[in-house]
Order: C-alpha cells, then sequence, then structure tokens
C-alpha cells in the first residue's frame, strides 16, 4: 500500500489521551492537513468529549510540518448542501470555543483559512518560526469562517482584522505574535518541548478555577462591568469552598508545590 493509500486509509483527525492531556491530530499530512467534511465531523465529535475531571488540557496539532491548510476545496463533489455542510463546521467551532478545559494550538508550517482561526480558537497559541498564517479566504472567493469575524476583532481590532480579512495576506509567526494572535514562537526543533512544558503548566492547575475564569473572559465582551462582578462573586465562592482552595492555602503556608485534584 502506497504512502497515499495508507493516509486514505486512517481517520483524517485523531484522539489521544493521556495522564490528562487530550491531543486532537490533524492526520491528513500529505494535503497539508486540509480539513474535510469528515474531518470538521470528527474534530467536533472528539472536542466533544471532553469534560472537566481527568481531562485537564487539551492541545491540537497537525501532523508532520504543518499544522492546517483550511478545508479542503479539491475535489468537490458535494452530497449535501453547503447549509449543512457550515453546520458541521460550525459544531466544531462551538465545541472547541467551548471546551470546559484550557486549549493549545501548536503549530508549524502553513495556518490558513479555517485552519488559522481553528488555531485562534485555543486559549494558547504556540507557534515554530517558520509557521505562516492567513485569512486566506478571500483569495478563493469565500468569506470568512470558522468564528474567523468574531475572534479576530476581539484579538487583533477591528481595523487590524479588516485588513487581514479583505487583504489575504501571508504573515509571519513573529508578526502573528506581535500583533497578538500567537503566544509565543519558537525555532521548530523546540516547539515540542516548549508546548509540553506549557501544557504541564496548564494541567498543575486547579482545574475548576481556571475553567470558571476561562468562561468568564470568554464572556467578557457581552458583559457589563456589574455583571463581571456578579459573575467573579459567584465563581469565587465556588472556589472557595473546594478542597483546591484550602490545599493552596496549605501549600503557601508550608512553602510547597500545590497539589490540585479538582474538588
Amino acid at each position: 500500500m502506497s504512502a497515499a493509500e495508507v493516509e486514505e486509509a486512517r481517520e483524517p483527525v485523531t484522539l489521544h489521551r493521556k495522564d490528562g492531556v487530550v491531543t486532537i491530530v490533524l492526520d491528513q499530512p500529505r494535503r497539508k492537513n486540509a480539513m474535510t467534511m469528515e474531518a470538521w465531523r470528527l474534530l467536533g465529535e472528539h472536542l466533544s468529549t471532553v469534560t472537566l475531571g481527568e481531562d485537564r488540557v487539551v492541545v491540537i496539532t497537525g501532523a508532520g510540518e504543518d499544522f492546517c491548510a483550511g478545508a479542503d476545496l479539491s475535489g468537490d463533489s458535494r452530497d449535501t448542501h453547503p447549509v449543512a455542510d457550515m453546520q458541521v463546521v460550525n459544531a466544531a467551532c462551538l465545541a472547541l470555543h467551548r471546551s470546559p478545559v484550557p486549549t493549545v494550538a501548536r503549530v508549524d508550517g502553513v495556518a490558513v483559512g479555517a485552519g488559522m482561526n481553528l488555531a485562534l480558537a485555543c486559549d494558547l497559541v504556540v507557534a515554530s518560526d517558520r509557521a505562516r498564517f492567513s485569512e486566506i479566504f478571500i483569495k478563493r472567493g469565500l468569506s470568512v469562517d470558522f468564528g474567523g469575524a468574531w475572534a479576530l476583532p476581539r484579538l487583533v481590532g477591528l481595523q487590524k482584522a479588516k485588513e487581514m480579512v479583505l487583504l489575504g495576506d501571508i504573515i509571519s509567526a513573529e508578526e502573528a505574535r506581535r500583533v497578538g494572535l500567537v503566544t509565543r514562537v519558537v525555532d521548530p526543533v523546540e516547539l515540542d518541548e516548549v508546548v509540553d512544558g506549557l501544557v504541564a503548566r496548564l494541567k498543575a492547575n486547579p482545574p475548576i478555577a481556571a475553567s470558571l475564569s476561562k468562561r468568564m473572559l470568554n464572556a467578557s465582551f457581552e458583559m457589563d462591568l456589574v455583571q463581571a462582578l456578579d459573575a467573579e462573586g459567584h465563581n469565587q465562592s465556588v472556589n472557595m469552598v473546594m478542597d483546591d482552595a484550602r490545599e493552596a492555602f496549605e501549600a503557601f503556608r508550608t512553602k510547597r508545590e500545590p497539589v490540585f485534584r479538582g474538588r
């Protein structure tokens, strides 16, 4: 069986769980991990299995030397209406945004179109210095999707978002970091080490407190100050009666690292 046939035979998106870390791999490297409708469906299904408990962190990465080239537009022989297809894509986007645990995008190579917005939907983005980003939709006769119209203005401001979407330019990882799209840029040989270190730090956090903080930050643009303070007060009252808060105090008192169990 040829390499192309092997790739066709396996699922385009795979999930691996180990020690509280959920790793989702976009697994079509010969196509730069471009996403078919089956891939979008699997991505949404895998993300929907993430729960606040045993799962502590989600990492999304691409197989090979690329993150994701966006939607796979080759050989389009659609069996369903585009509206139905977009519901599958949108379900995957919502599942990612609603993840109750922190999410990390590990980006190497290209992250363009929906692939770029898939990375931006994660809480943290770590990119190699050879990564390239583009809201390339306009050059394909398409408008922005996978939540880009919502996420981009929040990350870079409206004017910069318009520039990126309406011109569709390719930008470097360093430029993406400079404008606030990427958390860290590292040498490709250091990418896994840096991601692993970041994941270890996220995994060590108190999971309920982290989840509640993430939820408030995601909702911050839809809340006024009074609503934000009410949410903070409610969530803090939840945290303060948990074993994790007592563990944090005891660890501080005895000068040791805390061990949080989500209780």
